[in-house]
């Protein structure tokens, strides 16, 4: 072989930088290149991009709508991943929290609204904690594999809501169509600066996932558990109770992003009110390296290529898979980064090599 790879050591802040701005270059050089056969000019394609992103009042307010749930969930997503329980199932928590929370609006819609929301909240929580404490069970009862139960758990969900929708919560009045009806006006997230409130929820959360992770006992637990089971076992934690507890925040805050969803965005439940956000935020949290301040920056950086996407369809009549293809380039070489983070690609010298044959 003439080369191979190597772990590294450690890694400075200055070649972490380096290696994630050298992907973003390579990748942006890339799509450069796919955009010229294209016959369109890169340069005026990522001045679009940025533009469709923040350019306006309402681009900007439509980034941040789409960075909130990416917040929220991976926040979630982060605790079980700092332990090494691979939770996959964030868009089936997120699925199962707007259920639980739809249920109280379409049932109660009387209800003062400060009082209707509250329950709304909670019962979001609950609906995605619920949804995580299964598979933790699982896994301290009887060792499960979290990473297929998770998964499988999202198609339950997703099922699950098919079948309300198309059966008893479909709405009469939507004449066959198959919709579960919108929420009253008392069951409708407030707006504030012209965004729902969600911006301010995912801002105290961001704080709270912050000192609960570095500044208090049981993140201290988690950490250790994420470390070496071994290690955890030997400071005296409590192993079936750290996964349980982790696992019920996490799925906990997932569903407390399907509410928001459901209630500020949707208004409504259905089958896409999740959008794909329990996976994408999976790649927000590993790029945050599970980090609460940097999943708010990689949150919207991440929606403002979401939402640059979309804008650049219309600006310039590209094909919505062509601009899932850019999306989806960017973020392989922005991962791919973290591969050459941890290890490093060496050149085997002559002598090696003899030794080797």
């Amino acid at each position: 072989m003439l080369f191979r790879i190597v772990k590294r050591n450690e890694v400075t802040v200055k070649e972490n930088i380096i290696i994630r701005i050298s992907s973003i270059i390579l990748a942006l050089l890339l799509v450069a290149a796919f955009i010229s056969l294209l016959h369109l000019n890169p340069i005026d394609v990522y001045s679009s991009m940025i533009k469709g992103a923040f350019g306006s009042a309402y681009s900007t307010k439509e980034t941040i709508i789409k960075a909130i749930p990416l917040i929220i969930t991976a926040l979630g997503i982060s605790v079980a991943f700092k332990m090494q329980f691979w939770n996959i199932g964030g868009e089936g928590q997120i699925i199962m929290g707007a259920f639980l929370s739809s249920y109280f609006a379409l049932k109660f819609p009387e209800l003062n609204s400060f009082l209707l929301l509250s329950i709304m909240v909670l019962a979001g929580i609950i609906g995605g904690a619920i949804w995580a404490y299964i598979p933790a069970l699982l896994k301290c009862k009887w060792g499960t594999n979290e990473t297929i139960v998770t998964l499988m758990m999202n198609y339950i969900a997703f099922k699950f809501i098919t079948y309300l929708q198309y059966g008893p919560w479909k709405d009469p009045k939507a004449q066959g169509f198959p919709k579960i009806p919108n929420f009253s006006e008392n069951a409708t997230l407030p707006d504030v600066f012209g965004i729902h409130v969600g911006w301010i929820i995912a801002l105290i959360l961001i704080v709270f996932m912050f000192v609960f992770m570095n500044h208090t006992k049981k993140g201290y637990e988690i950490a250790v558990l994420g470390e070496s089971e071994k290690t955890a076992l030997y400071a005296g934690i409590n192993i079936k109770s750290t996964i349980i507890i982790s696992m019920l925040l996490s799925g906990g805050l997932c569903g407390l992003a399907g509410m928001i969803q459901a209630s500020a965005v949707s208004n409504t439940l259905s089958v896409q009110v999740s959008g794909g956000v329990g996976y994408t935020a999976i790649i927000v949290a590993w790029l945050s390296n599970l980090s609460a301040p940097l999943i708010l920056v990689v949150s919207i950086l991440f929606a403002a290529l979401l939402e640059g996407g979309s804008f650049i369809q219309t600006a310039f009549g590209i094909p919505e898979s062509a601009a899932l293809i850019l999306q989806s380039t960017i973020l392989f070489f922005v991962l791919g980064s973290e591969f050459f983070i941890k290890y490093k690609v060496i050149k085997n010298n002559a002598s090696e090599l003899k030794e080797v044959a």
